[in-house]
């Protein structure tokens, strides 16, 4: 299952800030960043936003003469910046394959002189004049992430007796974490809605794993066969909560990257790792949906104290009531959308 983007920049400070939004959805290296589109298309202006958010001082030019430079990175190594402009197909096929083994972001401009696909994990850029004549049309085609598709979701949950409740529930926060990236996207930012959405629909695959008598989710009679599988996930997956234990099977699965998303939708404390565009909204969508409702967070922290008081965890809910209070001044300073 792949994942695209579409957006329309209406200036270069617009393509600015979808290149800098860039750098909020990477998930690992290596990764190749495939940009494509004429003359003057805005190509360099969004490797530069990028080039901001990633912490790189200086501003990037074209290596149009010199084919290539390179910028140290703090966390993903190295950006290799590539122009192929000036080359012939079958230079720029030459030249690329000397940068193959390079470990960090490779940014190729004029990619459509390559007359072969890249190896490895790729995203492409395409940037092309609006049709009225104003702005830019940016297309973005992600290849470097592994996404499960829906029925294999489901699939999941039949095979792990997931309960219609918490079913009910994530298909919820996946469709309110959407409407939140479809948000972003408005405003210009690259969201991958695909990741996310599955994502949501998969949070809570082992929400069991943290049942405990006294809360809403426990059901009072538990067939016999559920209650075998659920013991066999927790001692497959020993004392791990569920975010982290959904995490360990997905990236079983080859699902790493959408493990990283559910890690940190965690209710409890901060999480200095919470840091991607999709891990923030998964996480802030999850404080803003009550079963399959979306609400204020102020009442779902009524709900989430109503049903964990007695149990001694006000002091959890104040923290991620905090939290979720911070992350959405962060995401939408001007308030959120709905």
């Amino acid at each position: 299952m792949s994942d695209s983007v579409s957006l329309w920049l209406t200036d270069a400070e617009m393509t600015l800030s979808a290149g800098a939004s860039l750098a909020s959805t990477l998930y690992h290296v290596p990764v190749t960043i495939l940009l494509t589109g004429s003359l003057g298309a805005g190509k360099t202006t969004f490797l530069q936003g990028l080039g901001q958010a990633l912490g790189i001082p200086q501003r990037l030019t074209s290596p149009t003469y010199a084919l290539e430079q390179r910028y140290p990175l703090e966390h993903f190594g190295e950006l290799l910046h590539i122009d192929l402009y000036r080359l012939t197909p079958k230079e720029a096929m030459h030249f690329i394959h000397s940068s193959e083994r390079h470990h960090g972001i490779r940014c190729i401009e004029w990619a459509d002189r390559l007359a072969t696909p890249v190896d490895g994990e790729s995203i492409s850029i395409a940037l092309a004049e609006h049709q009225d004549g104003h702005g830019r049309d940016l297309q973005v085609s992600f290849a470097d992430i592994a996404i499960p598709s829906l029925d294999q979701v489901n699939a999941w949950r039949e095979e792990f007796f997931l309960p219609h409740l918490i079913g009910r529930h994530c298909d919820a926060v996946a469709q309110t974490a959407v409407r939140f990236g479809e948000a972003f996207q408005e405003r210009g930012y690259i969201v991958r809605l695909a990741a996310l959405r599955a994502a949501g629909a998969v949070h809570d695959l082992f929400r069991f794993v943290d049942f405990h008598r006294g809360t809403a989710h426990r059901e009072r009679e538990i067939h016999p066969l559920h209650a075998r599988k659920w013991e066999e996930i927790k001692e497959q997956y020993p004392e791990l909560r569920h975010e982290a234990a959904v995490a360990k099977f997905l990236t079983g699965k080859g699902f790493s990257e959408l493990a990283e998303i559910v890690r940190v939708h965690g209710l409890t404390l901060a999480d200095s790792t919470r840091i991607t565009t999709e891990q923030r909204l998964l996480y802030y969508a999850d404080k803003r949906v009550k079963l399959d409702d979306v609400v204020s967070l102020e009442e779902r922290l009524r709900d989430f104290t109503e049903r964990y008081s007695h149990l001694g965890r006000l002091r959890e809910s104040d923290a991620w009531y905090d939290e979720a209070r911070k992350t959405e001044k962060e995401l939408f300073p001007d308030g959120p959308p709905f």
